[in-house]
């Protein structure tokens, strides 16, 4: 199983990204998959998900609001679209695949190499 990301780039306070992440060796379908960042300093944080479904999302509140987890079965992709960006998104990005272990938990067993996000004032 392989996630690859990409998509990060340096833009300025207010810019747009989209970051894309393919999924090989599994069926999003059949999982919930997420996108994750590392401020520097700081702990993984979670950023949103999106349910094997595809019809469920969840976002956490720094983002809700500027960001939309998306997903393109065809392709075995997800994005994450990022709007109004601000210096504190500055960080790197990653996506994991993982299963449900409880009402409201995931466990995410696969991950990708984080692509790095830098937002200029």
């Amino acid at each position: 199983v392989q996630l690859q990301a990409s998509g990060g780039g340096s833009v300025q306070a207010g810019d747009s990204l989209r970051l894309s992440c393919v999924a090989y060796g599994l069926n999003i379908n059949n999982y919930y998959m997420g996108w994750f960042r590392r401020i520097p300093g700081n702990d993984r944080e979670w950023v949103a998900r999106v349910d094997w479904s595809g019809k469920s999302t969840n976002y956490n509140d720094p983002v809700k609001g500027r960001v939309t987890i998306s997903r393109d079965v065809t392709k075995n992709m997800v994005y994450l679209q990022m709007n109004n960006l601000k210096p504190e998104d500055t960080a790197v990005y990653r996506c994991a695949a993982g299963i449900p272990t409880g009402r409201t938990t995931i466990r995410y067993d696969y991950w990708g190499q984080g692509t790095l996000v830098t937002v200029s004032s």
